[in-house]
């Protein structure tokens, strides 16, 4: 797992959990390197980096913030830098907060270290939050509620600036938790019912639009769906996009078959999806609410010495890393996972700059991405098809 400009990475035993922290730099001017007036060694003041850099102790100021040193000469930038990497000079982020009020830390809570979707999400808003000067810290926490509340309590007992959530439910403690605190929050991937507060999200109904499309034009009629929660924004829509899909291309979502996962996992898209099969012999395709649901029913068919895509074709969505790289390559729906962290972080940043809490949703498109797992039913499956609807009619 790879995170830009990680310098630090700290297992802390939190209660029943335990939490990855990551800590991100920001392009400060020297190596990681503390002076200490304790340790034999003299602290380096902010005025020696001015007088031998040659500039006014404001000017070095302005220099190594990220924020202001775009007012700062480029060449007197590069001064400041050489002489504070010299003097082994580090910013004081205790002593900036205390004259400042602001701790220059943000949290990110995600439910799942072993997911690779969230990397990405992580990236992009690490990378963003960095080059303003933020350190983040990265926090697991699971989907237990009484968890997920104790971590963004330590956090905020931290005094963190603010919170960028991956971990909501449609209906949300932690949210109701963390606008209780005042505390300047966005939701990531996931969304609540209401808008309270500002998210960033694919667009889920029209990823399964692109998902039956596909298939429909293949000449697929008898679609069936692996959902995912139903407290899950991505669960709850996905699953009405997919009925409103086929309403849309002239199928019934009364008669297409749905079987609930009750976990994002390759377990439970395995589980829901043998009761999937078992339920319909007639359906030639499967629409799954993420890619490890998408490679569960892979498991399901391997079973039932059933292959993909000859004897029924599979749609991902996320595309995850890697499902490039299965047998067969995963038809999915791309999300552009990255881009939610960066625009997650400018709405937080937003936030905790200007005290604007008006909640604002950012609705990313997705791209359909059409690999090996997809083709046209064939004549057998058409076959099981026609008989299974006439013993339906004849019932």
């Amino acid at each position: 797992m790879h995170y830009a400009r990680a310098i630090d990475c700290i297992l802390l035993q939190w209660r029943p959990i335990l939490c990855l922290f990551r800590v991100s730099q920001s392009d400060r001017p020297v190596k990681a390197r503390y002076s200490q007036s304790n340790g034999g060694r003299q602290t380096v003041t902010m005025k020696q980096v001015a007088g031998l850099a040659g500039v006014h102790v404001s000017t070095v100021s302005r220099a190594l913030s990220p924020q202001t040193r775009p007012m700062v000469d480029a060449s007197v930038v590069s001064r400041v830098m050489k002489a504070a990497q010299t003097l082994g000079y580090r910013l004081d982020p205790v002593a900036a907060s205390l004259r400042t009020g602001r701790s220059k830390l943000v949290g990110i809570l995600v439910p799942d270290i072993a997911t690779s979707v969230f990397t990405p999400i992580l990236t992009g808003a690490t990378e963003r939050l960095s080059a303003r000067g933020y350190s983040v810290l990265v926090a697991y926490v699971g989907s237990d509620v009484e968890q997920q509340l104790d971590v963004a309590g330590g956090l905020i007992a931290r005094r963190v600036d603010g919170l960028i959530l991956a971990t909501a439910s449609r209906h949300d403690p932690l949210v109701s938790f963390c606008i209780d605190q005042k505390l300047p929050v966005v939701l990531v991937n996931r969304s609540e019912k209401d808008t309270r507060i500002s998210a960033v999200v694919s667009d889920d109904i029209q990823g399964m639009q692109l998902a039956v499309d596909h298939l429909v034009d293949l000449g697929h009629k008898n679609i069936g769906h692996l959902a995912g929660p139903a407290e899950h924004s991505t669960g709850f829509l996905r699953r009405q996009g997919f009925n409103q899909a086929l309403s849309a291309r002239g199928l019934d979502p009364l008669k297409a078959p749905c079987e609930l996962a009750g976990t994002y996992t390759r377990e439970q898209g395995a589980a829901a999806a043998r009761r999937l099969i078992a339920s319909r012999s007639d359906i030639t395709a499967i629409v799954a609410a993420n890619d490890l649901l998408a490679l569960g029913a892979y498991d399901a068919l391997n079973e039932k010495h059933l292959a993909c895509p000859r004897d029924m074709s599979i749609v991902g969505h996320n595309d995850m890393p890697l499902v490039d790289m299965v047998h067969p390559a995963l038809t999915t729906i791309r999300i552009s996972h990255r881009e939610m962290g960066v625009q997650a972080a400018d709405l937080l940043q937003q936030t905790m700059d200007d005290g604007d809490h008006l909640a604002r949703n950012v609705v990313l498109p997705p791209k359909l991405i059409v690999r090996a797992s997809t083709a046209p039913p064939r004549v057998a499956a058409i076959r099981r098809q026609s008989s299974a609807s006439r013993k339906a009619d004849r019932r």
